[in-house]
């Protein structure tokens, strides 16, 4: 008999977050995520997750509803898993965008055939590592709040933090930023994200000026609007910090568009942006071509999908950066296993598929 998907359910999730999270474009109090369990005809499961970000992926909760039971769900249900390929071409064609729907669908197909061979979901894409380090991300508040916030990570033991900028004046981030770099010190990774927050020649001036000014960052996230593509190659060009895409890059076309124009030094990969991880490798191996590293992030995601974006850093040599620090946020998590964090230290667990379990209805 052929092994074949049976069934679609999801399962909506909300989850206090332990506290705001501010950034350019939002401020997120409580993560409302869907969580999808595939069931196949052997009655195995594959667990995925789809996270709204409204602001940066258009999905919302109900949207990632609709898509997946209309449009989804009925052209992948009776198709054979031994079939990997066209199962998952049926999802990325099924509909037009909605990142994020697709996505938790790819991640649950992943995790359905990881476990049928008997590997984890690192070593069937690539098994290159099993720990790696995470930055931590200090989202935007006041000088004081952002201050000792700082501080606290890196008491805990982080050694990189990523700090949101771009609400503010490009002067008042750099105070911000100064002020951040004189108490954690010389010896801590500092990164910026702007969210799309300022405008190209702004951006590379006050990037310049910190320069200047000796605050040593180790990148810059999405400095100017998405869709500015140019801009990011202006930014790009006019600085020697090493400047990262983020939403300027959802698709593998996009990637590619952005290198040839010499856009961008870094991408980030976040799976609710490429629609799972199929599409997220293939962006990867597209800046491997270029001789550009990755970064591997999140959006305000629960352990479920912040563990499938961790098998993809330990499966991948090119993931040069790591910002998975979403699930440490939550205040409880839907699901059992996953990955360990210690400190800035992630591991990935090395059980059939992406090592978790979950219980619908039983939030931990």
């Amino acid at each position: 008999m052929t092994l074949t998907i049976k069934s679609v359910a999801l399962f909506p999730v909300s989850v206090p977050l332990k506290e705001p999270f501010k950034t350019a474009l939002r401020t997120v109090t409580t993560a409302e995520t869907t969580l999808i369990v595939l069931t196949d005809s052997d009655g195995m499961t594959g667990l995925g997750e789809a996270a709204p970000t409204a602001a940066i992926t258009g999905d919302t909760q109900g949207s990632i509803k609709t898509a997946i039971e209309t449009a989804i769900a009925p052209k992948i249900v009776g198709l054979p898993l031994t079939a990997p390929e066209r199962v998952k071409r049926a999802i990325e064609t099924a509909i037009v965008g909605n990142h994020s729907p697709k996505a938790g669908v790819n991640i649950a197909v992943n995790d359905l055939l990881a476990k049928h061979y008997g590997v984890s979901v690192a070593r069937y894409l690539g098994g290159f590592r099993s720990a790696f380090e995470t930055d931590y991300t200090i989202s935007v508040g006041s000088e004081a709040e952002m201050v000792n916030h700082a501080a606290r990570l890196v008491k805990q033991g982080f050694k990189t933090l990523k700090i949101k900028v771009g609400t503010l004046a490009p002067e008042a981030d750099r105070q911000h930023v100064a002020a951040i770099r004189s108490a954690v010190g010389p010896a801590i990774g500092l990164r910026l994200d702007a969210n799309q927050g300022w405008h190209p020649k702004a951006a590379a001036r006050a990037i310049n000026e910190m320069t200047d000014a000796g605050l040593n960052l180790e990148l810059v996230e999405q400095p100017v609007p998405a869709a500015d593509f140019s801009g990011m190659a202006y930014v790009t060009q006019h600085t020697e910090v090493p400047i990262m895409a983020d939403e300027s890059i959802f698709s593998p076309a996009d990637a590619l568009r952005l290198l040839n124009m010499g856009g961008c030094d870094i991408i980030n990969l976040k799976l609710m942006k490429a629609g799972g991880l199929d599409n997220a490798l293939t962006i990867n191996t597209i800046a491997e071509s270029f001789g550009t590293p990755c970064m591997v992030g999140s959006m305000i995601e629960s352990q479920v999908s912040v563990t499938a974006a961790a098998h993809l850093v330990a499966a991948k040599q090119n993931v040069a950066y790591v910002d998975l620090d979403a699930a440490m946020m939550f205040q409880s998590q839907p699901a059992q296993g996953g990955i360990v964090n210690e400190g800035n230290v992630i591991t990935v667990p090395d059980a059939a598929g992406l090592g978790l379990k979950y219980e619908p209805n039983q939030v931990r």
